[in-house]
């Protein structure tokens, strides 16, 4: 169906479900051997759909949503895809779809009914599975012949290429690598004896279930078997995602599921109460960094037109400010002097949190979607549950601050339940993590630690402030723009009671780098905070956003730091990024993280930088990401995503019917240049469950390829380390078969290969191995290989991804692909088969699955 440019909120339901309607009950798809029920999911639509019924969600930001309807990250670029960059069976970030997908039915010709699409974003965002399809390697051998990269290989198609006048003609051979050129397609039948994959084929009208074992082609070259051990898209379904305690012990359905429910939302102006503790233990150097971290945020970060309300509590609790728009720097300075400066009494955090509820409700008379920023530094003397339940129902995001750590039940409600953050900061004088802490909850770009020099960009400048913060004497300051311009404290604003001076530049600051240099006489601590914000409306900037993996950690598993940069959903890549990891007791590790598809990080120039955390220590402890570019090597690269594919055309009766072609993707060329960013993530917690910090073996190999070269077999992969991709592992183990499930399931048995000529490189280096087997290698034989590592402590890690080589020899002139029968990969099943009827319920918190056994 068509909708209209601005969609009302029933409108935007029907985008999602419009063949759904069966015997009463709402299905994503009809199927007879499955029937996936969706329960619930929140919807975030563009601010320009104007429509009363859609949810004012202020602070629903496209981060907290399951689904994003925005604009694509180049121009015509309307695939829709899934954002996921953990381990195979964790969950994604997103689904994103672009307003042109949506309203213009054009693509369900290109991509398969919206439904369809959405099943198969939904497995990707929910279960962690991934495509069973490859635009890499659409090809490989099996058995000396081609096959097309699919699941299952059931599914029946041709070979042929289209040319530049539209036409079709055979696919030919590349000699270097036996395997057809770039151009070759494979066209599915449009009516199929097979019902999967949806992971591969979601258009296809047969299909309605996703792989099983029985039927999983574990060859294929994709990305399910790369990153899920050769698994079927079901296993991991049942085995490995965050619903697989569920699916082991549902009960049958006695009544069909409620039709589902989405929640669209819709960004408004911010609406924020700042709720601030002056109890007695915050006198003194935290109420003075209180009083610079939230000037700081009213002066630079909070943006214009939203609203802010100030209250403080202690014994009891106050309002210092109503809400107030934010409409001039006068407005500004009216809040920044308003901001308590003493501190006395007890902490009784239920009641600024009640007075923050009633500053919020000033405006439209309820709180959902609204913000709390909430600051304290310890335990509440009242009793937290009691107004927990209250806040939780309220539908505000909480977001806290503390200085030390606050106790469990109050700590882990705000994390886990209220939507908002939780961030640990050190009050020591020479930190400025809340600082930091202010400016990462807001849209704008942070800069900081930069030894002398910050970069600043082209795609920032706007409302550029250095803000340097002393312990005890005024020093002295000299910042210096690109082109020369020299700035002094006669340039600059000096607050003494603040110890702070600022530094403001006018209009949109140079691009390029500003030098800077601090002198005193005194032995002092002092910070320096660099905040600018997007240069022109419609050139977002560079942003980073960093997380942890787990906010809770008892050390039986490791840890992942994740930084994501990117610009407007275009990643960054070759950038280098620091991950800073300090403890409450004052450890610090740093980290480099990586993007280079290996170890912790997931793909390789996808803008993810990863790195596995291992130092792990008792308590909390906080997270910042620095990330630069000083030497002009980053730059924009195309999106690597899990999506639907683009059909290019059928088999129908025998003949070849070509859809229109995908819109063109034209990536807007934009030179990076020199730049700086720093993030600050939320804090979590290590509650160790032994007395010594755990070893961890070194991480799984998932980059492994071969090949064979006459009788050589030469082997590449990252090196993984010695604590997962840290440090240097102590031995490989190199297995070989000529039966991959043999391989995969039982590594042991596979063909020794002598490694004693290997030895293991640092973490992240290649390695490479070249060796000759006991005999000749016939033409036709496809070879697997796996790996093991093994550290110091005889941990032996993960058996790697399963890689395989063929060698195809030709003859002088290199044969095309031809289709005898009409199709190359008919196989032709006559046999009863048992279909097991699966009813999913799909949602946030809980699933469940019938089972009924149909013969056919």
């Amino acid at each position: 169906m068509v909708v209209s440019e601005n969609p009302s909120r029933s409108a935007v339901f029907e985008i999602f479900r419009p063949e759904m309607v069966t015997e009463g009950s709402y299905y994503l798809y009809d199927a007879l051997d499955e029937k996936v029920y969706f329960k619930e999911a929140t919807i975030l639509v563009p601010p320009q759909w104007n429509s009363k019924d859609f949810f004012k969600a202020r602070t629903e930001s496209f981060e907290k949503a399951h689904i994003k309807i925005d604009n694509a990250n180049s121009a015509n670029n309307t695939e829709p895809y899934t954002k996921q960059y953990g381990e195979c069976g964790a969950e994604g970030e997103y689904i994103h779809f672009t307003p042109e997908y949506l309203l213009n039915d054009t693509f369900i010709q290109l991509y398969g009914s919206r439904g369809r699409v959405f099943v198969h974003e939904w497995a990707h965002l929910r279960w962690g599975v991934y495509d069973e399809y490859s635009k890499e390697k659409p090809f490989y051998f099996s058995n000396g012949r081609i096959e097309a990269t699919r699941c299952s290989k059931n599914i029946e198609g041709q070979f042929y290429e289209v040319t530049a006048g539209g036409s079709l003609q055979p696919c030919r051979i590349d000699p270097q690598t036996s395997l057809p050129y770039d151009g070759c397609t494979f066209f599915p039948d449009r009516n199929q004896i097979t019902n999967s994959s949806i992971m591969f084929l979601p258009s296809l009208d047969p299909v309605t279930a996703f792989c099983r074992e029985n039927e999983h082609n574990s060859q294929a070259q994709n990305m399910q078997n790369k990153k899920c051990s050769n698994k079927a898209t079901w296993t991991v379904i049942f085995e490995d995602s965050v619903d697989k305690d569920a699916l082991r012990s549902l009960k049958p359905l006695e009544s069909p599921p409620p039709p589902p429910s989405f929640k669209v939302v819709q960004r408004a102006q911010r609406v924020v109460c700042l709720v601030l503790d002056v109890s007695g233990s915050m006198e003194g150097a935290r109420i003075l960094q209180q009083q610079q971290a939230a000037t700081h945020f009213l002066r630079y970060i909070i943006e214009d037109q939203a609203s802010v309300g100030i209250v403080t509590f202690s014994t009891s609790a106050s309002t210092l400010r109503s809400l107030t728009i934010i409409d001039s720097d006068i407005t500004r300075e009216t809040l920044v002097q308003l901001l308590p400066k003493r501190a006395s009494g007890s902490t009784n955090m239920c009641l600024g949190l009640s007075q923050g509820f009633q500053v919020l409700q000033e405006d439209n008379g309820d709180v959902l979607g609204d913000e709390i920023i909430f600051l304290t530094d310890g335990q509440a003397t009242d009793n937290i549950d009691g107004c927990a339940p209250s806040a939780i129902q309220s539908g505000a995001i909480i977001s806290t601050l503390a200085f030390t750590p606050v106790y469990y039940p109050m700590e882990k409600c705000f994390m886990m339940k209220l939507g908002g953050t939780f961030i640990y900061a050190s009050d020591e004088l020479t930190s400025n993590q809340l600082m930091d802490a202010f400016a990462s909850l807001t849209l704008s770009t942070t800069s900081d630690w930069f030894n002398g020099t910050v970069s600043v960009d082209q795609t920032v400048g706007n409302k550029t402030s250095f803000v340097i913060i002393y312990e005890i004497r005024f020093p002295s300051i000299y910042i210096q723009s690109p082109s020369g311009s020299i700035y002094t404290q006669t340039n600059m604003s000096h607050d003494g009671l603040l110890k702070t001076v600022t530094l403001n530049i006018p209009g949109t600051a140079e691009p390029g780098d500003w030098k800077y240099s601090i002198q005193t006489t005194s032995n002092q601590a002092f910070t320096i905070t660099v905040t600018s914000q997007a240069a022109h409306e419609d050139v977002p900037p560079i942003i980073v956003k960093t997380h942890m993996n787990q906010q809770f950690n008892d050390g039986t598993k490791p840890m992942t730091v994740f930084a994501e940069v990117s610009q407007n959903y275009r990643p960054v890549i070759n950038a280098e990024v620091w991950a800073t990891l300090e403890s409450e007791t004052g450890s610090v590790h740093t980290l480099q993280l990586l993007d280079n598809g290996a170890g912790a990080d997931a793909f390789q120039g996808d803008g993810i930088y990863s790195r596995y955390f291992t130092k792990l220590v008792d308590g909390r402890s906080s997270l910042k990401v620095r990330v630069k570019n000083q030497d002009v090597q980053t730059r924009f690269a195309a999106p690597k995503k899990s999506g639907a594919p683009y059909v290019p055309g059928y088999v129908v009766n025998g003949v070849v019917q070509l859809n229109p072609p995908k819109p063109p993707v034209s990536e807007e060329l934009l030179e990076v240049g020199n730049f700086t960013r720093t993030a600050t993530g939320e804090s979590f917690k290590v509650k160790l469950s032994g007395t010594t910090p755990p070893n961890f073996p070194p991480n799984r190999i998932t980059d492994l390829s071969a090949e064979i070269q006459e009788d050589t077999v030469l082997l590449s992969w990252t090196a993984p380390g010695e604590d997962l991709d840290q440090g240097t592992a102590k031995s490989y183990e190199i297995r070989w078969s000529f039966d991959l499930d043999m391989l995969r399931n039982s590594f042991s048995n596979g063909h020794v290969v002598n490694t004693a000529a290997v030895s293991p490189h640092e973490a992240g280096s290649v390695e490479q191995h070249s060796f000759n087997l006991s005999f000749p290698i016939q033409n036709g034989t496809t070879l697997f290989f796996a790996v093991q590592s093994e550290d110091e402590q005889n941990a032996k890690s993960e058996t790697s991804n399963i890689a395989q080589a063929s060698k195809i020899l030709h003859g002088p002139k290199p044969p095309g692909v031809s289709n005898p029968g009409m199709n190359l990969t008919v196989l032709v099943i006559s046999l009863c088969v048992v279909i097991m009827v699966i009813c999913f319920i799909v949602a946030v918190t809980a699933w469940a699955v019938r089972r009924r056994n149909r013969f056919v």
